[in-house]
């Protein structure tokens, strides 16, 4: 995945110099495809998989794979991207319809899922090349204001104990989230519930709700 072909999108469109064309619908849903067929294909392949595997997965032509994602780097920043974007987003969602402590916990679990799709990413994302310099930083900017706002609205509603950061939050679901021999996914999210039981201790039930 070499090719200089711009990535779709990249253009110009009408009078408006600078601003970026809209993809077509079926090029919006060929790279929605694409990215979920990566996804899966880096969890199982690792991300030197071949062009062809990803492809064939999304039920396009290589060619198209290629099209919008010149460089395999590319793929896998749109891929990265793309997770924490859609775990980022599930904060207000769940707000929106759980009380704070049920949000939180929820969220968290899908921050643990979100871990297992990392690691199939990790050999590129700590190569130390320079094209993912830019993705922890997305990563803090992203997540750390999405857990907090949860994390904030459950100890001010007296369900969780205070004194907690997102940032240190966000540091020990991954260190309960590495891998260990022998266990699934699965083991992660019940360390996961641990921890969530262990923000409850302390917690004081008279706070008022803010």
């Amino acid at each position: 995945m070499t090719e200089n072909t711009a990535p779709a999108g990249a253009g110009l469109a009408g009078p408006d110099a600078g601003a970026p064309r809209r993809l077509r619908a079926d090029a919006q849903r060929n790279i929605g495809s694409l990215l979920e067929a990566a996804k899966a294909v880096f969890a199982t392949s690792g991300v030197d998989a071949p062009a062809q595997q990803i492809a064939g997965r999304a039920g396009v032509g290589v060619g198209t794979l290629y099209r919008h994602f010149p460089q395999r780097s590319d793929l896998v920043k749109a891929v990265f991207q793309r997770e924490v974007d859609a775990c980022a987003d599930a904060a207000p969602a769940l707000a929106g319809a759980h009380e704070p402590a049920a949000a939180l916990a929820m969220w968290l679990h899908c921050y643990t899922e979100f871990l297992a799709t990392k690691r199939g990413l990790a050999t590129a994302l700590h190569s130390g090349d320079p094209a993912y310099g830019a993705l922890p930083g997305y990563f803090r900017q992203r997540l750390e204001p999405a857990l907090g706002s949860l994390l904030e609205a459950a100890t001010a509603s007296g369900e969780i104990r205070a004194g907690i950061s997102a940032k240190d939050l966000l540091h020990a679901v991954a260190s309960l989230s590495l891998p260990v021999a022998g266990e699934g996914a699965a083991y992660s999210q019940r360390m996961v519930a641990l921890l969530i039981d262990g923000l409850r201790h302390g917690a004081s039930m008279s706070q008022s709700r803010s």
